[in-house]
């Protein structure tokens, strides 16, 4: 089987192109496949499929075979491929990728006749929490808001939660999430399972974040995260409507639209490599 390694601020992917090959029992194939050691390694797979109703469709595979609803960095990826492989025109400027649950229109943006960012509406971002509310996880009193974006979130703010703020001396890297993610990520406030993020202000405009994400632990990167936390710290007045994100992968610009509640994104989309395995 063909396969492209494509990454979006390090947030990695095995890609196949489902036009040309045909996959069976991915739900066992992806952790296989996205294994470090014995696999081609990744945060996961995705799958790149025709579609009746949009360019391509997007089905994304978690570490643990688990099927996502959407990834914001692996959609800049996807929106890459089907440019530069010729599934769509590569003179387009835009595209429709159909994911689990919606539509989504993607903009691209080329350098040296090649994308090199896409900019993806990331559809509304919906309150799905108290403003802030309280929660017990790994026994220490937290605040967290919860997000809606197409996939749930709970996003923590540092200068929210003083134990937790205590526990890593202000610096978000000093959080022992080895240890205690999967206590955020399937805490029974959340019957199926949420994705985290750890949020310092730097400024207004201006974050740093860590994501813990629902069935693969921690990434480099989260789009959808990191569109969650810009919505949640708008809509707690702690950020403006557009907030440079530092990941541990790279950094993406989220713009918040308070008065529709909708949220772009925009960041690199890169191609490692392609290959071929036996499977």
């Amino acid at each position: 089987m063909k396969f492209t390694k494509m990454h979006g601020c390090g947030n990695d992917y095995i890609y196949i192109n489902c036009f040309e090959e045909s996959v069976t029992d991915i739900e066992k194939l992806a952790p296989m496949l996205s294994d470090r050691h014995y696999g081609i390694g990744g945060d996961g797979v995705i799958l790149i499929e025709p579609s009746e109703i949009a360019d391509a469709r997007m089905r994304m595979y978690n570490l643990d075979g688990s099927e996502g609803e959407m990834c914001g960095n692996g959609i800049r990826c996807l929106a890459k491929y089907i440019s530069d492989h010729g599934i769509i025109p590569d003179d387009r400027k835009s595209a429709v990728i159909q994911t689990k649950t919606r539509l989504i229109i993607v903009d691209l943006h080329r350098e040296n006749g090649l994308v090199d960012s896409v900019t993806v509406d990331m559809g509304k971002a919906v309150l799905a929490s108290e403003l802030p509310e309280d929660i017990e996880v790994a026994g220490l009193d937290l605040k967290f808001i919860g997000m809606d974006i197409g996939n749930p979130h709970a996003v923590y703010f540092l200068d929210d939660n003083y134990k937790l703020d205590e526990m890593c001396d202000g610096e978000l890297e000093n959080i022992p999430l080895e240890s205690i993610g999967e206590r955020f990520e399937k805490h029974k406030r959340f019957p199926e399972f949420v994705n985290s993020e750890f949020i310092k202000v730097i400024n207004r405009g201006e974050i740093q974040l860590r994501v813990w994400e629902r069935g693969s632990g921690e990434t480099l990167a989260c789009g959808t995260g990191s569109s969650a936390a810009v919505a949640a710290g708008n809509l707690a007045g702690k950020l403006d409507s557009e907030v440079l994100v530092h990941l541990k992968g790279g950094n993406l610009r989220i713009k918040y639209n308070a008065k529709n509640g909708h949220c772009t994104m925009t960041g690199p989309a890169v191609e490692v490599f392609s290959g071929e395995i036996d499977i």
